[in-house]
């Protein structure tokens, strides 16, 4: 599936995504491998039933992951040139192992580059788990590829 060209971005629509992802724990536990990210936390069982969460946590930078590999296929597959910032991260509650994830992306805004041939979107990017609590915000900046950009005549 393509995702959307410039044009085809529309500010204050929102594109709720029909993929979802149940987290397992071997997903956590290779995402805090390959990153190197031994945090207890989120590998620990018995330090983090001493928490205040009483049981490990899914590593925060693998939820934002899915979220945005989730908003792919529909926004920016094949169609982006470059992800310019990934801005105001907030995981309001934590994700554990089992929980499925959905994703919701809302257009803010749009502009076209100085030069008139790509444009710069920004997205909300917005994950749920399975009962519909808000686990992980972020904005996402794109530069996109236009379907019809001008042609420069040099």
């Amino acid at each position: 599936m393509t995702g959307l060209y410039y044009e085809e971005f529309s500010v204050g629509e929102t594109i709720e995504h029909d993929r979802r992802r149940t987290i397992s724990e071997s997903d956590n536990q290779r995402f805090c491998d390959m990153t190197m990210n031994q945090q207890p936390l989120h590998l620990d069982a018995e330090f983090a039933a001493g928490t205040q969460f009483g049981e490990r946590i899914v590593n925060g930078l693998y939820t934002m992951s899915l979220a945005v590999g989730l908003t792919l296929p529909e926004t920016t597959d094949g169609t982006i040139v470059a992800n310019l910032s990934y801005d105001d991260v907030e995981h309001p509650a934590p994700v554990t192992h089992g929980d499925t994830i959905r994703v919701e992306t809302t257009v803010l805004d749009k502009r076209e580059t100085s030069d008139g041939e790509r444009g710069i979107v920004q997205l909300q990017v917005e994950a749920f788990n399975q009962h519909d609590e808000l686990v992980c915000s972020l904005e996402r900046t794109v530069i996109s590829l236009k379907r019809d950009p001008p042609q420069n005549n040099e």
